[in-house]
């Protein structure tokens, strides 16, 4: 794997570090205030602090707006516009349950939009302004996203939170376990939408949108559940997730990002694997072509055997899905759930092999363990105890990875090139 000069490239890519900040009142008051601001949507500054941005379609022509808060009758619709000619239109807001509470989820998908174009909206009559950008069809410039996952809510959460908006992403990948409400609390849910809401602003004022895949912490159970089992993440990201938990988003011509459920509540062999062989297969002339789980394959602090040699953590990964990972040349596949950093060396069959599958996690968004290191675990390349988010930097056929950590400190810096044959024509 080929080296990158660090200081070159966070010369021309990054500025400045995560500051810190204190989260603010309770977590009742915080819900109270959501119920006051969204009870009168039709009052001057209205703003509800779980807004959020998301898709499920075309992330070149679409984007969907979120929101938590209480049903109301007053005009919650979203008027939109470019940010270049502001001729206004009208987008309409849908409501359903949020479960277990009296609160609702408020959608407005936008479509018809122009790619690589800056818009704004706002909600109703109201004077509170948001921004967003939509993706490029082609990459004729750099395409830049952050990736990480097992966040939770703590301040830890936060500066990342912080740290991954100043990088000026395109979107967040959170690769499981967001909120760890674990299907049972919508208030914890709650709040890290409101962490979300607050902090995913890019420099320039933009909202960054949120991808996402399953964790453990989604679901009442953990594994083997149904999908009645993760109630509040799906009552917001069923409009990707509309029939199973797992799915492929295509970005312009240029990225398609698979994501995976593992065993929460699809099962690793059988259809999903199905799908996953064809998905892969499908899009072997694609420049970028990534996964993201949230179990790891190669794991960093869990055990990869089990007791007397039994499976251990990843195990149906490394048998169902890692030998198509390598068959199909996937550039990268980002993990999580070990709440360490990590970079694997690139691995066929769980051996460094310089024309293997690249594994980066392992979750430390906002929570932390201390890892096992290369020594211990000879397919790891390094490791260690910090929290950090990673920006994921596209130019041609060529990625740049570089970890930073909450503080803002570079943990890593790598680089991966496309293995795949060139698109034709």
């Amino acid at each position: 794997m080929p080296s990158l000069n660090r200081r070159g490239f966070l010369g021309s890519s990054f500025g400045g570090m995560a500051a810190a900040i204190t989260l603010g009142s309770s977590l009742f008051a915080q819900e109270t205030k959501v119920a006051a601001d969204a009870a009168n949507p039709a009052a001057e500054g209205f703003a509800p602090d779980t807004l959020f941005l998301s898709w499920q379609q075309d992330p070149t022509t679409t984007m969907t707006v979120q929101w938590i808060g209480p049903e109301s009758n007053a005009d919650v619709s979203v008027q939109y516009a470019t940010l270049e000619n502001p001729v206004w239109q009208l987008g309409k807001t849908v409501t359903k349950p949020f479960p277990n509470t009296n609160l609702k989820v408020h959608r407005c998908e936008l479509t018809g939009l122009k790619e690589a174009t800056e818009y704004q909206f706002h909600l109703g009559k109201t004077a509170k302004t948001y921004r967003f950008r939509t993706m490029p069809q082609k990459a004729t410039n750099t395409i830049q996203f952050v990736s990480g996952g097992d966040c939770g809510t703590d301040q830890h959460a936060v500066n990342t939170n912080i740290l991954a908006a100043r990088q000026e992403p395109y979107f967040a990948l959170i690769g499981g376990d967001l909120a760890y409400d674990n299907g049972r609390s919508p208030a914890t849910f709650v709040q890290f939408l409101q962490n979300y809401h607050n902090h995913m602003i890019d420099p320039k004022g933009r909202l960054v949108p949120m991808l996402s895949c399953m964790g453990n912490h989604e679901v009442n159970g953990s594994y083997k559940t149904q999908r009645t089992d993760a109630p509040a993440y799906l009552s917001v990201f069923d409009g990707f997730f509309s029939e199973k938990t797992y799915g492929v988003l295509d970005i312009g011509d240029y990225l398609s990002l698979v994501l995976l459920d593992t065993d929460h509540i699809a099962p690793i062999p059988g259809e999903q694997t199905d799908w996953l062989k064809k998905t892969l297969a499908d899009r072997q002339e694609r420049p970028h072509l990534m996964v993201a789980n949230h179990v790891p394959a190669y794991p960093s602090y869990r055990p990869i055997e089990g007791l007397s040699g039994g499976p251990g953590t990843g195990h149906e990964q490394r048998v169902h899905w890692c030998p198509l990972f390598e068959h199909y040349n996937v550039d990268v596949v980002l993990e999580h759930h070990d709440h360490t950093f990590k970079r694997t060396h690139p691995l066929t069959n769980g051996m460094k092999d310089k024309n293997g599958v690249l594994y980066l996690g392992d979750g430390s968004w906002g929570k932390l363990r201390v890892p096992k290191t290369p020594e211990e675990r000879p397919y790891l390349a390094t490791t260690s105890a910090a929290y950090h988010m990673t920006v994921h930097r596209l130019e041609g056929e060529q990625r740049f990875h570089l970890a930073m950590e909450e503080t803002g400190k570079v943990a890593d810096v790598c680089m991966t090139s496309n293995k795949r044959p060139a698109k034709r024509g």
